[in-house]
This record gives C-alpha cells, sequence and structure tokens, in this order.
C-alpha cells in the first residue's frame, strides 16, 4: 500500500486497521477509506491545535473521559470554529416549512385475536388460518362477539381485555399488521385475517386519533438545537477543508478548499 503522510507526517497501516472497526461501510474497502480518512482529519487538526499551541484539560462526559487529543480538538474548533445561533425567525421559518416533522402520531386502538403458530410450520400455520377465518366470519355476522370470543379464544395476553391492544402508533407492530392497520377505517373488520411471523389475526379498528400540528413554542427549543447542530457540523466540515487545501497529503485524495483559512 502507499504510505500517507500529512504534510510529512506518516498515517500507519497498522492505525487505519485499528480506525476500521469504528466506520458503518457498505465494503471492507469503504471502510478502509472512511477509516483513513477520519485519521487524515484528526492528524490535520491536531497539527493547526499545535502549531496555535492550544492547551486544554481532558473533560468527562456521560461517564467518558476524553483523550488529550480529543480535548486538543474540541478545544481547537471551540476557538476557530464560530457558528451563529438559531433565533426565533429562522425557527419559526423551519417550523412552518417542515409541518409535517412537528405533528403528533397518529393513534389507533386495534381489538384483535390471535391464533398462535409458528409461520415455518405448515400444518399448524393452516389450521391457525382455518379457525381465523372461522372466526372471521362469525365477527363479520356478528360484530358484537368480538370481545368475547377474543377473551375465549384469543392466544394474546391481550385476550383478558377483550382483544383491545390499547393505543399504539405506526411501528410499534409487525409490517404486515401495521398495512392492514392503516388501511382499515374505525369500526372496520379486516375483510381477510392478517398473517404475521407470531400468527394468524382477526383484527378490528375501534378507533383512530389523527395527530396534530404541535404548537411552535413547544418545539422550539427542539428546532434551535437541530438547526445549531447542522450549522455546526457544516461549518466543521469546511474548516477541515479549509486544512486539507492548505496541507500537503500524500497517498490519499482528501479534497480541500482553496481558500484562505478564516481566523
Amino acid at each position: 500500500m502507499q504510505t500517507i503522510t500529512v504534510n510529512d507526517i506518516v498515517i500507519a497501516n497498522a492505525a487505519i486497521a485499528r480506525e476500521v472497526q469504528y466506520q458503518d461501510a457498505p465494503s471492507p474497502r469503504a471502510a478502509w477509506d472512511a477509516a483513513t480518512r477520519a485519521l487524515i482529519v484528526r492528524e490535520l487538526l491536531l497539527q493547526r491545535a499545535r502549531k496555535l499551541a492550544l492547551t486544554a484539560d481532558p473533560q468527562t462526559q456521560d461517564g467518558a473521559r476524553e483523550t488529550d487529543e480529543e480535548a486538543l480538538i474540541r478545544a481547537l474548533l471551540e476557538a476557530e470554529v464560530r457558528t451563529p445561533t438559531a433565533d426565533d425567525a429562522a425557527c419559526r421559518r423551519y417550523y412552518q416549512a417542515n409541518p409535517a416533522r412537528f405533528r403528533s402520531p397518529d393513534l389507533f386502538e386495534p381489538v384483535h385475536l390471535l391464533f398462535k403458530a409458528p409461520r415455518d410450520e405448515q400444518a399448524a400455520y393452516g389450521r391457525a388460518v382455518e379457525r381465523a377465518e372461522a372466526v372471521l366470519a362469525e365477527v363479520q355476522a356478528h360484530p358484537d362477539r368480538f370481545e368475547s370470543l377474543a377473551r375465549s379464544l384469543s392466544d394474546c395476553p391481550s385476550a383478558s381485555e377483550g382483544g383491545r391492544l390499547g393505543q399504539i402508533v405506526r411501528g410499534e407492530t409487525t409490517p404486515e399488521f401495521e398495512a392492514v392497520l392503516l388501511s382499515l377505517q374505525p369500526g372496520q373488520i379486516a375483510p381477510a385475517p392478517v398473517r404475521t411471523r407470531y400468527g394468524v389475526h382477526v383484527l378490528r379498528l375501534e378507533r383512530k386519533v389523527a395527530g396534530a400540528v404541535l404548537p411552535f413554542e413547544q418545539v422550539r427549543d427542539r428546532i434551535a438545537a437541530y438547526l445549531e447542530e447542522n450549522a455546526w457540523r457544516r461549518a466543521v466540515a469546511q474548516y477541515v477543508a479549509l486544512l486539507a487545501g492548505q496541507a500537503r497529503i500524500e497517498g490519499f485524495d482528501m479534497p480541500g478548499a482553496t481558500s484562505p483559512l478564516v481566523q
């Protein structure tokens, strides 16, 4: 492999190999490149911090203590990267442009019977389907019997509640169950048994409470934190690109900006 240097400081292959484990990448090659890039960025920042003769004491956050180098990089970024705070006007613009992000979730109140059977046991699963089809026919003819049948027949712990699962939101059930649930109107029984990895369900949507956009005042701080974090990330990326543009980096293609480093 080609030797990689940053202003004549070698980035050792052994260091890259250790860094690979921390990279989430689709392939070993991509992970190696990501690790190499991370170590080049680290070296650029440390060289800049030492050039400025910065010092910093390691801090402890969430039970983890910084290393000396991490503290030095933090001090450098605090000294040289400046981003504006998100004022009310900026937060309100984002709020008005992204109402779906600040909407409370729809709430669903399903009622079901479960005939439990492993999906990979064909005979048992087939019997569960037959039982579900028979019960479905009965509750379609007599909807008022749904809860009593759930209490006596369902294999779900919700049987004691007449099959009621309480209020749920998207993502809290299996994809197959959710897909059918979303297609139903309040009071409607699913026209066919719902097959999931847990078994076979007879399903009714009891009630749906539509979500609503949360008041700006309730989400203002969350928006400000999001905007400031994004601004910080962009500023740090630009700062690193400026450092890379001024450095001599050999053995790896590290794009850098050519503008002078902003002091």
